[in-house]
């Protein structure tokens, strides 16, 4: 079954920055599931409805490797809502963080309630605001900054310039991490990830994910990346026992190729 958004306003401003038009996304409801797309070609986020809270997508558990970093940020920043995946994730097993997600299409804000995203409270937030723009007019201070904002054509080239990737590190506190993803088969995907490396002074390591789809770039504006550094127990010490065993492969397989690069 597909289903619609609720009304919204065909052209908006987004955090008081520029009016532009935005693509409504659809629902794809199949019972075990519930997915968001633009196009029936690509899926954007899914959801099983019978564990909202679960990780469904393999590139979302990879993300979630910033815990090897620091186990418990207190202020997460997340660039792109989609279904809301990895912000109901934080938001149920880090509850003493603090996290703002920033989605500019407000369509896709529109699903929230269809993807049982938390409603705003003291210490979630989602704003309707261009990801690239807020990190330029924002004193934004994150522990922990998640970059998956794709729309209808991809990844905007406004979050993957050389601009914003120096504005990603100017929004880290010391010692935080970016967490980017990017589609490992775009053929400017080694450009992003050169883009990355550059703004961070080379401290960065790309993940690639299981399904070889997506990569993920982890860059830290703190000391030299080191799996010898990383524990995997103390990564998922905050979370609980249905938490823990899901991501505890995926945590062990990014030691794993970060102590493969060191090679």
């Amino acid at each position: 079954m597909l289903t619609e958004p609720a009304a919204a306003p065909e052209t908006v401003q987004p955090g008081g920055f520029q009016s532009l038009q935005y693509t409504r996304p659809f629902v794809r409801d199949e019972g075990a599931t519930r997915s968001l797309h633009f196009t029936l070609g690509e899926l954007q986020s899914c959801m099983l409805t019978g564990q909202p809270w679960h990780l469904a997508l393999d590139y979302t558990r990879t993300m979630m490797g910033f815990l090897l970093f620091n186990p418990a940020p207190g202020q997460i920043g997340m660039i792109g809502l989609g279904g809301g995946s990895l912000a109901k994730f934080c938001y149920r097993q880090l509850s003493a963080c603090q996290m703002t997600v920033l989605e500019i299409n407000p369509y896709v804000i529109a699903l929230r309630r269809e993807f049982l995203v938390p409603d705003d409270d003291a210490r979630f937030q989602v704003i309707a605001a261009d990801g690239a723009l807020y990190l330029q007019t924002e004193a934004a201070q994150f522990d922990v900054l998640l970059v998956d904002g794709f729309g209808h054509e991809g990844q905007p080239a406004a979050l993957c310039s050389q601009r914003f990737y120096d504005d990603c590190l100017g929004a880290l506190r010391a010692g935080g991490v970016l967490v980017v993803n990017l589609h490992y088969d775009h053929p400017d995907y080694p450009l992003w990830v050169d883009r990355i490396g550059r703004s961070f002074s080379g401290n960065a390591v790309e993940i690639l994910c299981e399904e070889k789809s997506n990569g993920i770039v982890f860059a830290s504006r703190g000391s030299a990346i080191s799996p010898r550094a990383m524990s995997l127990p103390k990564s998922l010490s905050n979370l609980d026992q249905e938490a823990r065993s899901q991501l505890r492969p995926e945590l062990a397989r990014i030691i794993w190729q970060m102590k493969n690069l060191e090679e």
